[in-house]
């Protein structure tokens, strides 16, 4: 897995300061922060991945280094890319983490998949 290895340390320091209950998946091909058993971020080689109050979709994709998401091929609303180059001073990186942190308070967590015992 070739995910940037600075920035998800500089990502645990932001969360490690006021969460506790976060867990780091492969996922994408990158590292994901699972925070309260939900995804909050995920880091990638050139990028940052942000899943945000998807009422704010269109103002954050005004800013600089902000993409949609299209993993998929499909624009997911209420996940973004943030560019490296996006994310070069502490400040910047805390404005995007707030903005994934802030929604994870409120966000639904994933339906966890049931399953089936063997006899």
């Amino acid at each position: 897995m070739a995910f940037n290895e600075k920035l998800a340390d500089r990502v645990r320091e932001i969360i490690s300061s006021t969460h506790k209950n976060v867990e780091e998946k492969a996922m994408f091909g990158g590292l994901c922060f699972m925070v309260n058993d939900k995804m909050c971020v995920g880091v990638e080689k050139e990028r940052l991945m942000v899943r945000l109050d998807p009422a704010l979709n269109d103002e954050v994709l005004e800013m600089e280094g902000c993409a949609p998401m299209d993993f998929t091929g499909k624009v997911m609303k209420g996940f973004v890319f943030v560019g490296i180059d996006a994310l070069s001073s502490k400040k910047k990186l805390e404005y995007w983490m707030k903005l994934a942190l802030d929604y994870n308070k409120i966000a639904k967590a994933s339906k966890k998949k049931k399953t089936v015992k063997k006899k």
